[in-house]
């Protein structure tokens, strides 16, 4: 009731239409996905049911839930739920209509006057009942969103109260048991997806899902590699990236990197070393006011100049990364906002979640992948991911174009073609004391920290 009385004041006027998520067929429609509700659904209205929908009438101080009585057939199926105003009335809205009634409300609110205020769908469902609600075609929803509906969400939603802070800490504390899973079970003569099955099953078992699909992979230099292919061998480095996402749907991000046997390779851990002063540089940037653009720059800064001390680089490292040259090592952003979502609010635009007014997003290459540079202000949780990765296809693209030859040593990358990648992820809450680190379980990150949990 808060946050939506919040909303109401933040936006004065208007009718805000919410579209809750609802079950999605995998091969037939009785053989659904896992059921996720709608994050902001969730945020504003509390309700995890599927089919559902909402109004808030500001100009009438009216809030509505939209849905459908369970049928006898239903209930055969899925078993008994609260009625529709049972469940309203659990978050405090008094009324309640049938779904077909939402097209005669906001039909009514437009004859009215009143403009209808909706988000930018990210299902197909959700951009085809809007086409039904409202007359605007797919294509043309993303730009016919409500901003100022868009930035009053946001202005809630990038802020955590003390409970949200509690709520995301035990997701990361799971996710770190998750991970801790890994460091025991990688060894030579595996495959990724036992390892994934070791990991996944830790969410399980607490009765918890995952917040995104896990990377678990020896190929880390694929930075969203989600198969599970490969077959683990001595000399690899194996990259995990997973988090849970607890009962209250607030998600923990973390990743990880490790040898597959024993020990890191000397080239491997000289690599690791560059990237732990990277995560270290970046962590302190991390400061009230400091915009985290500055952390990622940091970060860049500390890889150039690892590379140059490996003779991958040259030239002078802030340079390296004030242009651009070092994004061919480390060619995505270094983290992101957490919170119901893993990137949080991303569907709403990393324009408005991750960017303050007045600051544009990078178009350059490296650059244009952060999804977070706006100044740090108490209440915020956000990762700090920085990660080394030598990408074949991506070195000989920029050595084809003549990229920042005064910068990047080609003829010296062949031998590190094979590398792959690495990335270590932790997640931080600024306070007005500064940043502080989430987790009650310890997360391994130095090289000895690592091998004691292998050996575990």
């Amino acid at each position: 009731m808060r946050r939506r009385a919040r909303l109401k004041r933040d936006m004065e006027s208007g009718l805000l239409l919410f579209i809750g998520n609802d079950e999605v067929g995998m091969n037939y429609a009785d053989n659904t996905y896992r059921f996720r509700q709608d994050s902001t659904f969730l945020y504003f209205f509390g309700l995890d049911y599927a089919g559902l929908a909402a109004v808030i009438d500001v100009d009438n101080d009216c809030e509505i839930i939209f849905g459908n009585e369970l049928t006898i057939d239903d209930i055969v199926w899925t078993g008994t739920q609260p009625s529709l105003r049972e469940k309203a009335q659990a978050v405090g809205i008094g009324h309640t209509m049938p779904l077909d009634n939402l097209k005669t409300c906001i039909d009514r609110a437009r004859q009215q006057g009143q403009t209808v205020h909706f988000l930018p769908p990210y299902r197909g469902d959700h951009r085809v009942w809007l086409w039904e609600l409202l007359g605007v075609e797919p294509k043309a929803q993303p730009a016919a969103a409500s901003v100022p509906l868009i930035k009053a969400i946001v202005s809630q939603r990038n802020y955590k109260d003390d409970e949200e802070v509690r709520l995301i800490e035990a997701s990361v504390d799971l996710s770190t048991e998750m991970h801790l899973a890994a460091y025991r079970t990688v060894r030579p003569g595996i495959h990724e997806s036992q390892v994934a099955a070791a990991v996944e099953e830790v969410a399980c078992r607490h009765g918890n899902a995952l917040a995104f699909p896990t990377i678990a992979t020896v190929q880390g230099q694929v930075l969203h590699n989600h198969g599970f292919i490969h077959d683990l061998r001595e000399g690899d480095i194996f990259l995990l990236d997973a988090g849970a996402e607890t009962r209250s749907h607030y998600a923990g991000d973390l990743s990880s990197s490790m040898p597959v046997g024993r020990r890191f390779t000397q080239r491997q851990a000289e690599v690791y070393e560059i990237h732990l002063r990277s995560f270290w540089a970046a962590v302190g940037k991390l400061q009230l006011g400091v915009p985290f653009r500055e952390a990622h720059l940091a970060a860049a800064t500390e890889i150039a100049r690892g590379m140059k001390e490996l003779g991958l680089m040259k030239g002078d490292p802030a340079e390296a990364a004030a242009t651009g040259a070092y994004a061919l090592f480390f060619p995505c952003g270094l983290g992101h906002m957490v919170g119901l979502d893993v990137h949080n609010m991303e569907n709403l635009g990393e324009q408005y979640v991750g960017y303050a007014d007045g600051q544009q997003k990078s178009t350059q290459f490296g650059f244009k992948s952060l999804r977070l540079a706006r100044p740090l202000e108490p209440g915020f949780v956000f990762t700090v991911e920085p990660g080394i990765y030598f990408i074949p296809e991506l070195m000989d693209r920029w050595e084809a174009e003549g990229q920042f030859r005064d910068f990047i040593c080609y003829d010296r990358l062949g031998p590190w073609r094979d590398f792959t990648g690495l990335r270590n992820e932790l997640n931080y809450v600024m306070t007005a004391q500064g940043p502080r680190l989430l987790g009650n379980v310890k997360k391994p990150m130095t090289i000895a920290e690592v091998y004691e949990a292998k050996e575990s």
